[in-house]
C-alpha cells in the first residue's frame, strides 16, 4: 500500500503543478486508473485510496473485476469495442471512451437501457496504427449521431504518438482541444462535448496543460502486478 500511496502522491503533485502553470482548477480533472494489466486485488486497493474511476479495455477484464470488487467504482471502457460485444458491456459501464464509427453508435442505441456518456475517438495524428475517425469527418459524424438519443457525446478522446518529442505530443493534444471547442460552441443537446480524454502515464502532464479533463493513467498509478507491494 505504501508504494501505491507514493505513486498517487507524485501524480497529484504533477497534476497540481500543471494546473498552477496553466491557471486551471484541480477539480476539472478526473484521474482514470487504468487497471487492465493488474488484478482485482490491486484495483480494489486503488479504490480504497479514493480513486473511484477505473478503466478497462477488454470485456473479460471488466467482468472479472466487477464480480470481485465490492467497493463502488465508476467504470470506464477505454478499449476498442467490437459491435457484437456492445450488448455485453454497455449496461455495465458508466463511460465509453472509444466511439469510432457510426455502426457502433447504432449498436449502442439499440442495446443500451440508459443514455451512455461517450467520447468520440479521433485519430488526430493520422497514424495508420491508431483507431479513430479523421478530424475532417468529425462534424458530419456528430450531426449524424443526433438521432441516436441513447448516445450522449460528452467529449473527444485521442492517443498521442509514441514519441519523446514533447512538442509533437502537445500539437496533437492542442488540436483535439480546438476540435472540442468548435463542437462545444454549437451547443448541441446530444453532444455537449465539454470533455477531453487524453494523456496517459508518459504524457498526462502535457495533456493537462493542453486542457485534458480525463487522464488515463496505468502503470504510473497502479504499478505492475510483479511488484510485491501495492
Amino acid at each position: 500500500m505504501a508504494d501505491l500511496q507514493q505513486r498517487i502522491q507524485k501524480i497529484e503533485q504533477d497534476i497540481q503543478a500543471a494546473c498552477d502553470r496553466t491557471g486551471r482548477n484541480r477539480s476539472e480533472i478526473t484521474v482514470v486508473a487504468v487497471t487492465k494489466e493488474v488484478s482485482a486485488v490491486r484495483a480494489s486497493a486503488v479504490l480504497d485510496a479514493q480513486i473511484h474511476h477505473l478503466g478497462e479495455n477488454r470485456p473479460e477484464g471488466l467482468f472479472g473485476k466487477q464480480e470481485m470488487i465490492k467497493s463502488e467504482a465508476i467504470w470506464h471502457f477505454i478499449g476498442n469495442v467490437q459491435s457484437r460485444k456492445v450488448k455485453e458491456i454497455i449496461n455495465r459501464i458508466d463511460y465509453l471512451h472509444s466511439v469510432d464509427r457510426m455502426s457502433l453508435v447504432k449498436e449502442i442505441h439499440k442495446r443500451a437501457d440508459h443514455t451512455v456518456d461517450c467520447f468520440i475517438q479521433v485519430n488526430v495524428s493520422g497514424e495508420a496504427s491508431k483507431s479513430g475517425i479523421a478530424p475532417i469527418e468529425l462534424d458530419s459524424f456528430i450531426e449524424e449521431a443526433a438521432v441516436y438519443n441513447k448516445v450522449r457525446i460528452i467529449g473527444l478522446m485521442t492517443m498521442a504518438p509514441f514519441t519523446h518529442e514533447a512538442d509533437e505530443i502537445r500539437i496533437v493534444f492542442r488540436s483535439l482541444r480546438e476540435l472540442r471547442d468548435g463542437i462545444s460552441a454549437k451547443s448541441m443537446p446530444h453532444a455537449p462535448c465539454t470533455e477531453l480524454s487524453m494523456g496517459m502515464s508518459n504524457d498526462f502532464i502535457i495533456a493537462i496543460e493542453e486542457g485534458a479533463t480525463h487522464v488515463r493513467i496505468g502503470t504510473a498509478l497502479v504499478g505492475a502486478e510483479s511488484e510485491g507491494d501495492i
